[in-house]
């Protein structure tokens, strides 16, 4: 069925790099949440309401706000897919995270409201009807939300999709909710002990941690939370793929949203090439990464000595010996500029977020480890933060 329906409504379904196919799947999705939910609402609210079920009822009222949610979605990729503007140069794709964040949202509005009425079932119990309808209604429910559950999943995957993966567990928990209802409807009925309440309680509170879960998930991005450690590793290996480059540090990866990424990165080359042929390089490293990876890459030319010996010794010294600080500290773009009454010692200095001192107290430590060799040498240093990964050489 799931395949069938993306390759009916989807052209060229297998083209997931393609903008205008990625949002035709988060379409596809939101249309058929919105058909799913509001026939399933339909059904539980008849029943719910025959049978005076609190659980029923709130369960329909939950596949309410699932179509809701399913428009919400559905709003969120049409919007993502507007082209970039004056006021937005850099696209409006983080739409998408905003989408799956409301959807977090609704979910924990529903954990509420459904633990607010299976409360006032626990204090005012009454009896619930059970016929063989309610459960048919129910366990198809429980049916067509697991196959939801597994298709937005699917699609959530295959597009890498925030949204998509949020409706899914929503999906998922209205398989879970309905089964407790089907359960707390035949225990009441075969055994006369009333569970409508409890089980309901015990639904909003699976559902209220699930929403805050989803709300953090779906806010990360939009906070800026750190790239995927596999996307640096493969930005940095294929960089040092190219002839002639030697190393690579300062990589920041900017994130507005899927599809919508933007990097800059410093390469590292040896000052005695030939200028115009390492600016080639660069060149060619920037457009295979936008033609082949659909990635904005901005690359800065850092041109090292590695003609001089006592450079390349010191530079190694020291990369040896701010690991005895921490061995998340790395050095890059490292200078000597000899004068008279004492020598310039020039570098940059990663330091990671996990080091727990300051700025002020490393400079002091990295001085110190400097002078006990070279007494006249006087570190200036520049510290930098950390924001997707170590310095990588071809050596690493």
């Amino acid at each position: 069925m799931q395949n069938w329906l993306v390759k009916k409504f989807i052209k060229d379904y297998e083209n997931i790099n393609d903008l205008n196919v990625r949002t035709a799947y988060g379409k596809l999705s939101g249309k058929v949440g919105i058909f799913c939910n509001a026939l399933l609402f339909a059904g539980k609210f008849i029943v719910g309401t025959i049978s005076g079920s609190v659980s029923i009822t709130a369960d329909a009222v939950n596949n309410l706000s699932d179509a809701a949610s399913s428009i919400i979605s559905l709003i969120g990729f049409k919007m993502a897919e507007k082209p970039a503007d004056a006021d937005h140069p850099y696209g409006h794709a983080r739409y998408e995270y905003l989408s799956g964040l409301t959807v977090a949202v609704m979910i924990i509005i529903i954990g509420v409201e459904l633990f607010k009425s299976s409360l006032d079932k626990v204090l005012n119990p009454s009896a619930v009807d059970f016929s063989v309808v309610t459960a048919a209604v129910l366990i198809g429910s429980i049916l067509v939300k697991l196959w939801m559950a597994v298709f937005n999943k699917s699609l959530g995957k295959k597009i890498n999709s925030s949204t998509l993966e949020a409706t899914s567990a929503d999906s998922r928990n209205d398989v879970i909710s309905t089964s407790a209802v089907l359960i707390a409807a035949l225990i009441s009925h075969f055994f006369n002990i009333e569970l409508d309440g409890y089980m309901g309680i015990a639904v909003a509170v699976f559902i209220l941690y699930s929403g805050i879960g989803l709300v953090k998930e779906t806010l990360d991005p939009l906070l800026g939370q750190a790239p995927d450690p596999a996307l640096v590793e493969h930005i940095q290996k294929k960089i040092l793929s190219y002839d002639g480059v030697l190393g690579t540090h300062d990589l920041m990866i900017h994130d507005y949203g899927p599809g919508r990424q933007f990097a800059s990165v410093h390469v590292e080359m040896a000052a005695e090439d030939d200028v115009i042929k390492s600016h080639d390089v660069i060149d060619n490293i920037e457009r295979e990464f936008l033609e082949n990876e659909n990635l904005n890459l901005i690359v800065h030319y850092d041109p090292i000595i590695t003609g001089n010996e006592k450079i390349n010794d010191l530079r190694c010294w020291l990369s040896e010996q701010i690991k005895t600080i921490d061995e998340g500290l790395s050095i890059h773009d490292l200078r000597v500029v000899p004068g008279e009454t004492h020598t310039n010692l020039i570098f940059d200095c990663v330091m990671p977020h996990t080091l727990n001192m300051t700025e002020s107290q490393l400079k002091t430590e990295i001085r110190k480890l400097v002078n006990a060799k070279y007494p006249n040498y006087y570190c200036v240093m520049t510290i930098d933060s950390s924001y997707a990964a170590m310095p990588h050489t071809k050596d690493d």
